[in-house]
C-alpha cells in the first residue's frame, strides 16, 4: 500500500470512529525516542485548530511528518522542513492538505490582512485568484502550494511524489484533489 493510500485509509478509520487511533503510548514514544521517527509522507497543513493530520489520518508517533503553516502555504521555512525530510528522513510522499472554510482563503479573498499576517494572505491571494467559491478556492489553494514545493524543491529527481488532498471540517472526510 502506497503512502497515500495508507493516509486516506487511515481517514476511513477516522471517520468510522470519530476518534484519534493513532499510537502515541509509552511503548510507542520510546520506540521512537529510541529507533528515530519514520514518518512514510510529509504532510504540510493549515494551522486551524480543526485540522490535525495525526487524527485525521489515524497515524501515530512517529508516522507523518507534519508541517504546519496558516492557509497551508510553501513559505521558505515549509519549504525547508520538506527538503529535510526528503533528505535527511527518507520520506517519499509529500502531501498538501487543505481544508474547508479555511480562514487564510477567506482573507484572500475579502483582500484582509497586514502586517506579517499579510504576506501568508498575498500567498494565497496568488493561488486563488479571482475564485469566490471557498472550496473551489481552498482545493486552487492546496494545489498552488503542491507545484510551488515541486517546482522549488525539484522533488521528482528523488522519485517525491506531491500530492494536494482537500480535509472537509464539517464531514471529517479527505479526498484528492
Amino acid at each position: 500500500m502506497d503512502a497515500i493510500e495508507k493516509l486516506l485509509n487511515g481517514n476511513k478509520i477516522f471517520l468510522e470512529t470519530g476518534k484519534m487511533t493513532g499510537d502515541f503510548g509509552k511503548e510507542r514514544r520510546e520506540e521512537t525516542a529510541t529507533n528515530g521517527q519514520k514518518p512514510y509522507a510529509v504532510v504540510l497543513t493549515c494551522a486551524d485548530s480543526r485540522v490535525s493530520p495525526e487524527a485525521v489520518f489515524s497515524a501515530g508517533a512517529g508516522e507523518i511528518f507534519t508541517v504546519r503553516v496558516a492557509g497551508n502555504v510553501a513559505t521558505e521555512a515549509v519549504l525547508a522542513s520538506i527538503e529535510y525530510a526528503v533528505e535527511h528522513l527518507n520520506v517519499k510522499n509529500v502531501v498538501v492538505l487543505g481544508h474547508t472554510d479555511c480562514g487564510a482563503v477567506a482573507a484572500a479573498k475579502h483582500k484582509r490582512g497586514n502586517g506579517y499576517v499579510e504576506l501568508l494572505v498575498d500567498e494565497v491571494r496568488k493561488a486563488v485568484g479571482e475564485e469566490t467559491d471557498p472550496i473551489k478556492a481552498s482545493v486552487k489553494n492546496a494545489r498552488f502550494a503542491a507545484k510551488t514545493i515541486e517546482e522549488k524543491l525539484s522533488l521528482a529527481k528523488f522519485g517525491v511524489t506531491v500530492t494536494p488532498l482537500l480535509y472537509d471540517i464539517r464531514t471529517g472526510k479527505t479526498e484528492r484533489i
